[in-house]
């Protein structure tokens, strides 16, 4: 099939699916699902490999998400009812001041997002974003947006995420420079999020409700149990709860790396560090910690916590069908035919990198595949041209940069974002889509100027 039909079936599915969530009003779960089995069927998928193909996509994505997000909703939970978001919140807030409080939490998820993936690390910080707008009088929006943000730029040009760790392989970049470069970039673009942000947020942007009922009741029983207790939590215990689970996941990523790769050791640190064990001994501590050793019996805690598990299952559903819907994109071509095509453009590399992971990016959804996938279609050109380390360093930046933008309705990222912070679908475009797509572009100029003076200074 051309890569011009290919092309027209994307747009379409993108179309149809904006249609009817946006128009008809229609649930995103099922109309991911049919969209996504429609695109399959168009671009040329075997019927009989559709239904497998919709599973994969589901398993694939779920089995990273689902754990995470169900362990991450509980423990948001628990610091929320027992009252730690609120005393966390108010700390912060007489700490730096109302007006700072943003630009605080953005420079604290910065830190974060080094050693703990994007999905696991905005999750945690829910329960903190809720508190913060609770106590400044704010839309959750309004403080989570930089935070994302600003976090999924670490995601993208930071090791040891595995998008560039994976691209710095492809390509022989020294990950060393690649740690350097990413994070000289995404400081002043911590710095622009905030701004940008802060300009998107200008006007009121309506809540969905079910997010809206959420945010509401924050902070408040409801869960059917008299809630009594014998002591408050303080603001130290909260805040090591949040840094519970980075800690270890830091010890499994940075700890691996300095002992001998196969070895006990390094399965020890591996284990302890994957982000499920994490959050599940961070569960275990806070059920301890912030709720049986706080007063409540061991029944009231666990109703808590699984009062968490039935919104969290809308959220884990829907990205789930995003990840299908990015799966058969991958699996039909579309993006991959499309990158191919451009690559013989005569391009510099440096644009060459930033544009074919930006057209990755908008057609499959996923930043790793995006820059994975872009590594390898730029590896021969990038050995061939005999770059040096600083400018190999360079353009795995600007693979980076070119899958940070266009985050929408194929990006499981997206529906994680847009679904705690109680954006539609039309409002996440606006918001979010808009957010990353101009954080990307900045990163890119950063890259592609930096790129020129290193040329030109022949390092």
């Amino acid at each position: 099939m051309s890569p011009l039909m290919l092309l027209l079936i994307a747009v379409a599915g993108v179309a149809l699916l904006l249609l009817c969530v946006i128009k008809f009003k229609m649930p995103a779960f099922i109309v991911l699902l049919l969209v996504s089995m429609l695109v399959a069927l168009a671009a040329g998928i075997p019927i009989q490999e559709v239904a497998g193909l919709v599973t994969a996509g589901m398993g694939g994505t779920l089995g990273s998400v689902a754990v995470l997000v169900g362990l991450g909703a509980m423990l948001g939970k628990v610091i929320e009812i027992s009252g730690g978001a609120q005393v966390l919140s108010t700390r912060f807030t007489a700490l730096f001041g109302p007006r700072r409080v943003i630009a605080a939490l953005t420079t604290a998820a910065f830190l974060l997002a080094i050693p703990v993936f994007f999905d696991v690390g905005f999750i945690v910080l829910v329960p903190i974003i809720y508190g913060f707008a609770k106590a400044l009088g704010l839309s959750p929006v309004k403080i989570g947006l930089p935070v994302g943000a600003i976090m999924l730029a670490i995601h993208v040009v930071v090791p040891p995420h595995p998008g560039v760790v994976g691209g710095a392989e492809i390509l022989g970049a020294d990950i060393g420079w690649a740690t350097i470069m990413g994070l000289a970039f995404c400081a002043p673009l911590g710095v622009l999020s905030y701004f940008v942000a802060k300009r998107i947020n200008r006007r009121e942007i309506p809540m969905l409700p079910e997010t809206a009922e959420q945010f509401e009741s924050f902070g408040a029983s409801g869960t059917g149990t008299t809630l009594a207790k014998t002591k408050a939590p303080t603001s130290s215990m909260v805040i090591s709860m949040i840094l519970l689970p980075i800690v270890m996941i830091m010890l499994g990523t940075v700890g691996g790396s300095l002992v001998a790769a196969e070895s006990t050791a390094a399965n020890i640190l591996g284990f302890v560090g994957s982000p499920a064990v994490a959050l599940l001994v961070t569960v275990l501590v806070a059920y301890y910690l912030l709720g049986v050793r706080s007063g409540w019996s061991s029944e009231q805690t666990g109703k808590v916590m699984d009062s968490a598990l039935a919104p969290a299952a809308i959220v884990i559903l829907v990205t789930g069908a995003g990840g299908v819907f990015g799966k058969v994109l991958t699996e039909s071509g579309i993006g991959t035919v499309l990158a191919q095509s451009l690559s013989s453009a005569g391009l510099p590399i440096i644009v060459m990198a930033f544009i074919l992971a930006a057209i990755l990016r908008a057609s499959q959804g996923s930043a790793t595949v995006a820059i994975i996938t872009t590594t390898g279609l730029l590896a021969a050109a990038v050995e061939a041209g005999g770059y040096s380390t600083v400018q190999t360093a360079l353009i795995l930046a600007a693979v980076g940069f070119g899958a940070f933008g266009l985050s929408h309705v194929n990006d499981s990222g997206f529906w994680i974002v847009t679904r705690f912070l109680g954006l539609s679908v039309a409002e996440g475009l606006r918001t979010w889509t808009v957010l990353t797509t101009v954080l990307g572009v900045a990163g890119f100029a950063l890259t592609a100027i930096t790129y020129a003076i290193i040329t030109a200074a022949g390092v």
